[in-house]
């Protein structure tokens, strides 16, 4: 990102150019500054050679504790405060100000009367959500939806490719490769400080099901070459151009199989990092995140439907006179618009919300509601706040743009909040309780319709993140972008997951409960077909009878039941026997 607080770069000189702190500097740089009370936000980026291939060497083992660490091309970081233009340049910064604009535009005129919206209403339907729910697919089967074969082979084919660039015969197969995700999978949920804790022989940490699965030095072997792009064909302009073929597949999956719906939400999602350095470990009451910022734009669930991964200013060139954040958004409206320009529903935070990016956003017929920075109101002559502050709560002032129909409203509540709208006026005002904490007691607050319907339906990013931290994958590699792979596995069965909830309303299971089914299947079919003479009878026995994840599905071939014995099309997609639809119950209890 191209920002930096001037306190945190001394001994820089006019025309000078930025230089990348290390993470320890920046720590220490914000420990011993206590003057200033603004948000600042630590985020690690790419190296800006990250197309070069040192960047796949691992650095040493990830289990030890001394030693290990990064090169320091690759691990640098950027201070971001967060009233800061994101549309700043790396090579021509101006802390703590903003750059003055080349052209002056013209002044808009402001009058105090509520919005007149002139968007059609939201009347389209989703076929594809039915077809899913004709479908009754398994959460396997809807996980695959995004990691499919076509995304399988071609990791596999990446990776098979990088390891014989090192002069390595790796013979990776689509079903190792499962096997590999599922271990990922499981991590999330049972995690150990050694990953190789999984197949000791210690009654305390060993893991049938892992070591059942494959071998310790083969997985070890297959994650330490496992790649996502030609090293060939890498644009060296790209900071995460190692993973960008991943990206670009996981968009178009994650957007062909979104829930066609009116409300959308906006905003900064954080794939943290997990190196072990000692800078790392953050002071408590510090308001500072580390990791890779990513540009997300969800359903009002938490359904990702498009993600970037932010490179700051000097890889992403703002256009439309917008800054970086609201750039983004005009890209995730043209990725929503692919699908049918349809009046959708944006919401934003003030990080992006601008009078600007309302304007375009109407042009492009697309509604948008958020919270917006006074400054970039376009000098909306409102009340002024310490004004409003005198008066009681749900007291408001708001005006309207003449020409675009465009409405700013500030609202007093427990503090003074700023919103705007190219969709949503001021009526109905309704009323809002609110608990008082020191008095005990409830009171109704004047609430305009605008404020209602943004704290209704914004959050989508927030719910995602959610769902991500409770079960995330744990098991990192040393590569720069490894953090980065299991955030994309994460947020594909997160997506899986949404999708479960949507299609399946009479048999819904929870988030662990439908990353467990995975994680099982996969390592359970790997066992199947590799593990041979290795497996234990005890493992099949206890997954018939778990009471968990047992799906029936539909096989082409037929094969004889493994209750009755006589010919069936269907099968138990966990146990991987030919099951009846009428036996089904019966086989899986003791």
């Amino acid at each position: 990102m191209a920002s930096s607080s001037s306190n945190l770069t001394p001994g820089r000189g006019a025309g000078s150019k930025l230089k990348s702190m290390k993470l320890l500097e920046v720590l220490n740089a914000l420990e011993e500054d206590e003057s200033g009370h603004s948000r600042e936000e630590i985020y690690i980026a790419p190296p800006s050679n990250a197309a070069g291939d040192f960047t796949d060497e691992d650095s040493g083992d990830e289990d030890g504790r001394r030693g290990t660490h990064l090169p320091g091309s690759v691990l640098h970081a950027f201070v971001v405060p967060e009233d800061s233009g994101p549309g700043e340049d790396e090579d021509d910064l101006q802390p703590a100000r903003k750059k003055r604009r080349a052209g002056v535009e013209p002044q808009r005129v402001w009058t105090k009367r509520d919005i007149r919206p002139d968007f059609s209403s939201w009347t389209a339907s989703d076929p594809h959500m039915e077809d899913l729910r004709s479908q009754e697919l398994s959460p396997v089967g809807l996980f695959e939806l995004f990691f499919d074969e076509g995304t399988i082979n071609f990791i596999v084919d990446e990776t098979n490719r990088y390891a014989c660039q090192k002069n390595v015969s790796l013979g990776l197969t689509a079903q190792e490769l499962k096997c590999v995700l599922g271990i990922l999978i499981l991590s999330g949920y049972i995690s150990y400080p050694r990953r190789r804790m999984f197949w000791e022989t210690s009654p305390d940490s060993h893991h049938h099901l892992v070591a059942d699965a494959i071998r310790r030095d083969r997985f070890e072997l297959i994650f330490s070459y496992l790649h996502f792009a030609d090293n060939n064909e890498l644009d060296e302009s790209d900071r995460f151009a190692k993973v960008r073929p991943l990206i670009v597949r996981m968009n178009c999956n994650f957007q062909k199989h979104a829930p066609l719906e009116e409300f959308y939400s906006f905003g900064e999602s954080m794939c943290e990092y997990f190196g072990h350095r000692g800078s790392k470990q953050l002071p408590a009451g510090k308001p500072v995140r580390l990791g890779y910022k990513i540009w997300c734009g969800t359903t009002s669930r938490g359904y990702l439907v498009w993600f970037e991964p932010s490179q700051g200013t000097l890889f992403t060139k703002p256009g439309r006179g917008l800054d970086l954040g609201g750039s983004m958004v005009v890209k995730f409206v043209d990725a929503l618009q692919a699908r049918g320009c349809l009046p959708y529903h944006i919401f934003l935070d003030k990080v992006f919300t601008s009078v600007k990016l309302m304007s375009i956003l109407r042009k492009k017929g697309v509604k948008a509601t958020g919270t917006v920075r006074e400054y970039r109101t376009e000098r909306c002559p409102l009340k002024d706040p310490k004004e409003l502050k005198k008066l009681k709560r749900g007291s408001f002032d708001y005006k309207v743009d003449e020409s675009e129909e465009i409405i700013v409203c500030r609202w007093h509540d427990s503090r003074v909040v700023n919103i705007c709208s190219n969709a949503v006026g001021i009526e109905p005002v309704g009323l809002s309780s609110h608990h008082s904490g020191a008095a005990r007691t409830q009171s109704q607050v004047h609430q305009p319709s605008l404020v209602r319907l943004y704290q209704e339906k914004v959050g989508g990013v927030g719910r995602m993140d959610q769902n991500i931290a409770k079960y995330k994958v744990k098991i990192r590699g040393m590569k720069w972008y490894s953090s980065f792979i299991g955030y994309v596995i994460d947020a594909a069965l997160n997506n899986a997951w949404q999708l479960h909830r949507i299609c399946c309303r009479d048999a819904q299971v929870d988030l662990l409960a439908f990353r467990r089914y995975v994680a099982c299947v996969y390592l359970e079919s790997n066992a199947d077909t590799s593990s041979q003479g290795r497996r234990s009878r005890r493992l099949e026995t206890e997954s018939r009878f778990d009471m968990i994840g047992h799906w029936i599905i539909h096989q082409d071939k037929r094969t004889r039941c493994a209750l009755c014995h006589s010919q069936t099309n269907t099968r138990c997609e966990k146990c991987q026997k030919g099951v009846h639809a009428k036996c089904f119950r019966a086989y899986h209890i003791r």
